[in-house]
């Protein structure tokens, strides 16, 4: 599968998860101090959690969506649209667009206070897109330790940005980027297949999510864009399903301060 992924890190982000106690009384507080520890130290990678999901639809699905979907994906690679798109050097457009409550935000207003990583989700009726903004939004105190502000993109009409939002209790600016202006500027948009479109308007109503019957949507890039408006890192993938690991935007923060 082609993908590119510019100045990227790894870096190994844990999640906490529980364990049953299965001992006698006698040892309810040892466990309980087991568990607190694993709840500090053992953390999941957004990837691990993107590839449970991918694992599910690999189980559940049927053998037609399973075939739409991964043509669908080859369709993007085959675009050529990951060479179109801007990459580190390039300078990033400016823009100003209303968040979900009507207020106009501008990029380079944002740059005057710092980094600004930059990203785009499909919509909230994309499954991994809320698993990365909600991890997102896990990692966004490291973010703004590290001098940068988080800025998302999505080409949902307003009112539906802002369900979104609030289902998420996002924290960072989300930005309604109708018809997919700046994501066109940016060269990250593409067209679904047929069969695609066909099968999100009738499990999701992409259409009425978007307000257009365009059947265009953005990558799931990620870009970070230093004080002078230069992309300085960006995550380019054909495949929705891959995502920049946050933590790993901190660690090039971090870096890059």
């Amino acid at each position: 599968m082609q993908s590119i992924k510019f100045l990227s890190l790894s870096f190994l982000l844990l999640m906490a998860y529980s364990c049953h106690n299965k001992g006698s009384q006698k040892n309810n507080q040892q466990s309980t101090k087991e568990v607190n520890t694993m709840e500090i130290t053992e953390k999941a990678t957004l990837k691990s959690m993107l590839d449970e999901k991918k694992k599910n639809f690999e189980l559940n699905a049927d053998d037609y969506k399973k075939k739409i979907y991964k043509e669908g994906i080859e369709s993007v690679e085959n675009s050529g649209i990951l060479d179109k798109a801007l990459k580190v050097g390039d300078l990033a457009p400016n823009f100003k667009l209303n968040n979900a409550l009507g207020k106009p935000v501008e990029l380079y207003q944002y740059l005057k206070k710092g980094k600004v990583v930059l990203t785009w989700y499909r919509g909230g009726w994309c499954p991994y897109c809320n698993l990365t903004l909600h991890q997102l939004q896990l990692e966004l105190p490291q973010f703004e330790a590290n001098g940068a502000n988080l800025i998302a993109l999505t080409p949902e009409l307003p009112d539906k940005s802002l369900s979104t939002s609030e289902k998420h209790d996002l924290k960072f600016e989300v930005l309604s980027d109708i018809g997919n202006e700046i994501a066109k500027e940016y060269g990250i948009v593409f067209k679904l297949t047929n069969d695609v479109a066909s099968a999100y308007n009738k499990s999701f109503g992409m259409n009425e999510y978007n307000g257009d019957e365009s059947n265009e949507l953005p990558l799931a890039a990620t870009y970070i864009i230093d004080e002078d408006g230069k992309i300085v890192y960006a995550f380019l993938d054909a495949d929705y399903r891959n995502r920049a690991e946050p933590d790993e935007l901190t660690g090039f923060l971090k870096l890059n301060k």
